[in-house]
C-alpha cells in the first residue's frame, strides 16, 4: 500500500489537491433561490412602486421561464425599461387618447381606402354594454381598454374582420410597451394560459412583463453596456450593431446613409440605400452582390457579425480610420407615435431608460 507521506504519496496527494482546485474554477455559480431573486427585485424597484411583491413574482417567473440569468445588471434592465414606459402601470391612462385614436382610426382608414363615413357609420352601432362604439372611443382611457373595444367591434360586426381587421391602433402595449407583432411571432413557450389571445396577454401584468423580457434580453449582442440594448428594445433586435455597420459603410464608401439600423428593405427585393452603398465596395471586398444581399438579410440575427461581409467592412473601416472604429452606436431615428407630440428620438430613449437603469444599479 502506498503511503501518504512517501515521495510518490506526496506527490499524487498534490496532483489530487491541484485537480480539485482546478475542477472549483470550472464549477458554475449556483444558481440564485426563486425567494431570493423575488427579494431583490423588491428592494431595487423605486420606492414609489405599489403591490410590489406582486410585480416582483411575475419578473422572477419571466427570468425563470426564459432562462435568463437574474443577475443585477439584467434585473434593472427590466425594471428601467418598465418604469420608463409605463412606471409600474399595467394600464396607464393615457392623456388625450380618445382623440388620438380617432385621428389614427381615420388615418389609417384613409391607408386602407376605407371612406371615413363608413368607418363612423360602423362604429355607432351599440357593443355589448348598451352604448355604441363610438361613444365607447369617446370616453377611452387605456391603450387596453382601445384595444378592447376594437376586438369586440371586429369579432361581433359582421364583415369586421375584413373591413376593420387593421384598423386597430394599438400596436404596442402593456406595462413595458411591447410591440404586439413582436408577442404573436415569440409566443412559443409562455407558460400562462392565453386569455383570449396574445394580444390580452400583453396588456395583463404577467404577460407584459413576460414578452418585454424577451425582447430586452432574448437576444445575444454582447454589447459593452446596457444603453445599447435599450436602443434597440426602441429600434429592434441588434439596431446598435446594424447602426455601427452602416456608419462604417459610409465612412469607407463616401456615401452619406441614414443611420437607423435597418440594412436592408424588409418585405422587398428592391436594394435599400445601405445595400447599394456596400455594393460600390464589391470589388474592394472581393464580394458579389448576391453575397452582400444574402449577409445583410442576417441582419436581425446574431449570425450577421460572422459574416466574411460584417468582418471585412469593418477590417477596412479599421485600416481607413487608423484604429478600430466603434462596432455600436445609437440609431439616429425620430420616434414616431400618434401620442407622441415632441421631438424624441431612439437615442433620447436609451439614455432615459440607462439613467434609471444607474439609478436601479445604485441602490
Amino acid at each position: 500500500m502506498l503511503s501518504p507521506f512517501s515521495p510518490r504519496g506526496i506527490t499524487l496527494l498534490a496532483l489530487l489537491v491541484l485537480a480539485g482546485c482546478s475542477s472549483k474554477k470550472n464549477i458554475a455559480p449556483p444558481a440564485k433561490n426563486p425567494a431570493d431573486v423575488q427579494a431583490e427585485i423588491v428592494r431595487l424597484m423605486p420606492a414609489k412602486v405599489s403591490n410590489k411583491a406582486a410585480w416582483a413574482t411575475d419578473i422572477a417567473a419571466a427570468f425563470r421561464t426564459q432562462d435568463i440569468e437574474p443577475t443585477t445588471s439584467n434585473l434593472c434592465a427590466v425594471m428601467a425599461v418598465t418604469d420608463q414606459e409605463s412606471t409600474f402601470s399595467a394600464d396607464a391612462v393615457v392623456p388625450g387618447l380618445p382623440g388620438i385614436a380617432w385621428g389614427e382610426i381615420e388615418r389609417r382608414a384613409a391607408q386602407l381606402h376605407v371612406p371615413a363615413f363608413v368607418v363612423h357609420t360602423a362604429l355607432l352601432i351599440k357593443s355589448p354594454n348598451g352604448k355604441s362604439y363610438s361613444e365607447r372611443l369617446d370616453k377611452v382611457r387605456s391603450e387596453k381598454e382601445l384595444s378592447a373595444i376594437f376586438d369586440d367591434f371586429i369579432e361581433i360586426v359582421p364583415m369586421g374582420q375584413k373591413l376593420f381587421g387593421d384598423l386597430n391602433p394599438v400596436h404596442t402595449g402593456g406595462p413595458m410597451q411591447v410591440s404586439i407583432a413582436f408577442a404573436e411571432a415569440h409566443a412559443k413557450g409562455y407558460p400562462y394560459p392565453i386569455d383570449g389571445s396574445i394580444r390580452h396577454e400583453v396588456f395583463s401584468r404577467r404577460g407584459g412583463i413576460w414578452f418585454g423580457t424577451r425582447h430586452l434580453l432574448g437576444y445575444s449582442a454582447g454589447y459593452s453596456q446596457p444603453l445599447y440594448r435599450f436602443a434597440d428594445f426602441n429600434a429592434g433586435w441588434y439596431a446598435s450593431r446594424n447602426t455601427a455597420f452602416q456608419a462604417a459603410v459610409a465612412r469607407t464608401s463616401g456615401i452619406a446613409l441614414a443611420l437607423d439600423g435597418d440594412l436592408i428593405i424588409y418585405g422587398s427585393d428592391r436594394p435599400g440605400a445601405t445595400e447599394l452603398a456596400v455594393r460600390t465596395l464589391g470589388k474592394r471586398l472581393d464580394i458579389s452582390d448576391r453575397a452582400i444581399r444574402q449577409a445583410l438579410e442576417k441582419g436581425d440575427r446574431a449570425e450577421f457579425a460572422q459574416t466574411d461581409l460584417y468582418r471585412d467592412l469593418f477590417a477596412l473601416a479599421d485600416k481607413m480610420a487608423g484604429r478600430r472604429v466603434a462596432r455600436e452606436v445609437l440609431p439616429g431615428i425620430k420616434l414616431e407615435s400618434p401620442k407622441i407630440t415632441r421631438n424624441l428620438t431612439t437615442a433620447w430613449f436609451a439614455h432615459k431608460v440607462d439613467s434609471r437603469y444607474q439609478q436601479c444599479m445604485a441602490r
